[in-house]
């Protein structure tokens, strides 16, 4: 109406609508996230790597290779560490009077249980995340795969099941009954070690060895089932009282078993049937390293989380069920962006800490978090924050700014961290590409703060040096004219990231009220065009599509004349439907040819 109906008439005809919608190419093209020459340049470059089969072949696997090397490694040397402690404990059983009597199946359950030992200390590291998060900053963030260290930690636990089921099933399944169907000329070779009766199956099972092999079987099994994808995150639907198994307070206090486990498992690995030199029973000696690195983690993180005292300055409520959290910053803390913390709330739970990624950048003299309601304890936290929040006002959210008055309402939180992410190696690409998906933004929402600032600062250090230089030679021209050997001035070390896109999508509007701020923060002070920022809303039909026409039209018309996008609310412009990454890329190949792209979701490098 206001494009269309000048005179103020409150009306317009059908025919100036048909003429505004014919000329759509007024808006379509501002709305393309790529040129025309781009696309053809992508469709040239489809015709140019049309190769063999042979070369395609070869050319994923170098891809897969430099993306996995590091993994592939690390596994490769763990499972032959497995081989080596699994192949020497067969052997050396092969050579005992014990063999002659249960036979193949005495060695699988010995060389099964070293893997066990090995693997039992092994597991403890992964979630070490103190040791690991400084570890990343070294040289050997260069080789190891810190960031794979929750996946390390899942395969290594697969390991331990293989183990032992390898283990206690030869034992309660073959070797047991093997020993008691012995011969007695058989079991005259085993006197030393069972003694001068012979046992029954019974006592096999409740001796020391048989009671404390059993439950740690059953704590393992409680432990890993209730650990699974299905438990862990309620999708299976079980009737009450039974639900409450299912969940992610099921998975956090089962876990915890594991202090029962290795207390069993030391117990388990001194009273041995076949091992009575003490220096021989080396369960002990496996886990003492791994155990107090991990006890001493802990420790840290019980007093540091009490040493950490935040003040809540800031809560709002967003549609989508996000809470942002907007709290004081420690003076001790120092994080990169991109990392995350844990936060607990007592009058939640005295006992869980979750992580949330940090959405405020390192220079920002607070710290934030944004919580989206997915579970029982987000649930309850967003409940707690509701009752003290003013009520909403005009649809927007609402919000509460703490003060003298109001903060005494206000929950207490507590913090960990900060910890180590992928995100948080953005600055060793030269262009990066930040895609998130819901609330899967918020670890970018940080990197792009940082990354704009840490550019304008370096350009406008940059300025400075140029202009002293600038003057320092008019000034002092004719006394250096004669000297070939002047050294200019050095600048400072220039930031390498030099252009960043981020792509946010999601299928709610409301989502975009989330970062409203930060990025028409970022939209305004970036005048040099180092970011791009591209809204995706996947709710409505695609760009092009008759059935999003209008709204389109409308969205362009209002950018024009406002400069603000009527979807989003925002300075950036939102587009319909999913992104079409292959022009995305295709884009990005053209513009950026000899520069090193970073996905920094999980820290890939994109090849071309």
């Amino acid at each position: 109406m206001e494009e269309l109906d000048h005179e103020r008439f409150g009306y317009i005809e059908l025919w100036q609508l048909e003429t505004l919608l014919l000329q759509k190419d007024t808006y379509q093209s501002y709305s393309q996230a790529l040129s025309y020459t781009s696309q053809a340049l992508s469709q040239n470059l489809q015709g140019l790597t049309k190769k063999s089969r042979v070369r395609r072949m070869i050319k994923k696997l170098l891809y897969y290779l430099e993306e996995n090397w590091k993994r592939l490694w690390v596994v490769s040397l763990w499972i032959m560490i497995m081989t080596g402690l699994f192949t020497w404990k067969f052997f050396q059983y092969k050579q005992k009077n014990s063999f002659q009597v249960m036979g193949y199946c005495l060695l699988t359950a010995k060389g099964a249980a070293e893997t066990l030992k090995f693997n039992m200390a092994l597991i403890l590291l992964p979630v070490c995340r103190n040791t690991i998060t400084w570890l990343r900053s070294t040289k050997l963030g260069l080789f190891l795969p810190f960031d794979d260290n929750i996946n390390f930690h899942e395969t290594i636990a697969a390991a331990i099941t293989i183990g032992v089921i390898l283990h206690a099933g030869n034992h309660l399944a073959c070797h047991f009954p093997m020993l008691i169907k012995s011969s007695s000329d058989h079991y005259d070779l085993l006197i030393n070690d069972f003694g001068s009766h012979k046992p029954t199956y019974l006592d096999l099972v409740k001796g020391v060895e048989g009671v404390t092999g059993i439950l740690i079987v059953i704590c393992m099994a409680i432990a890993f089932i209730l650990a699974t994808r299905w438990f862990r995150r309620n999708l299976i639907k079980l009737p009450k009282p039974f639900d409450r198994i299912t969940g992610f307070n099921a998975f956090w206090y089962s876990h915890h078993l594991f202090i029962v486990v290795y207390i069993l498992l030391v117990i388990h690995g001194v009273f041995l049937y076949l091992v009575h030199i003490w220096y021989r029973k080396t369960t002990w000696m496996y886990l003492a390293v791994p155990i107090l690195l991990y006890a001493g983690e802990r420790t840290l993180r019980f007093f540091r989380s009490g040493f950490y005292t935040v003040r809540l300055s800031k809560v709002a409520i967003y549609p989508g069920g996000v809470l942002a959290l907007l709290m004081s910053k420690p003076p001790q803390i120092r994080y990169k962006s991109g990392q995350y913390m844990f936060v607990q709330c007592p009058a939640v739970s005295p006992f869980e800490w979750h992580p949330f990624s940090i959405t405020s950048a390192p220079g920002d003299d607070y710290l934030s978090v944004h919580i989206r309601q997915l579970g029982d304890w987000t649930q309850e936290l967003k409940r707690l924050f509701s009752e003290v929040c003013e009520p909403p006002v005009s649809g927007k959210s609402g919000l509460l700014r703490a003060d003298d008055i109001t903060k005494k309402g206000l929950p207490k939180l507590l913090i960990d961290g900060p910890y180590g992410a992928p995100a948080q190696d953005y600055w060793k690409y030269d262009v990066l590409l930040l895609v998130g998906l819901g609330i899967g933004a918020t670890p970018f929402i940080s990197i792009l703060k940082d990354l704009l600032h840490n550019i304008v600062k370096m350009e406008e250090q940059a300025d400075l040096v140029s202009d002293s230089s600038r003057t320092s030679e008019l000034s002092s021209g004719s006394n250096d004219s004669g000297n070939p050997n002047r050294v200019p001035p050095k600048r400072k070390k220039t930031l390498q990231t030099t252009n960043a896109y981020f792509y946010w999508v999601t299928r709610e509007q409301g989502s975009f009220d989330w970062f409203k701020g930060v990025m028409n923060e970022v939209a305004e002070l970036d005048q040099r065009g180092v970011i791009e920022m591209h809204n995706y809303l996947t709710s409505v039909y695609e760009e092009g599509d008759a059935r999003s026409a209008l709204i389109t039209m409308v969205q362009a018309l209002n950018q024009a004349k406002n400069g603000v996008d009527i979807v989003s609310g925002t300075r950036v412009r939102t587009h319909f439907a999913r992104p079409k990454w292959k022009n995305v890329l295709s884009k990005l190949s053209s513009k950026h040819c000899n520069a090193r792209i970073g996905e920094p979701n999980s820290i890939k490098q994109i090849n071309y």
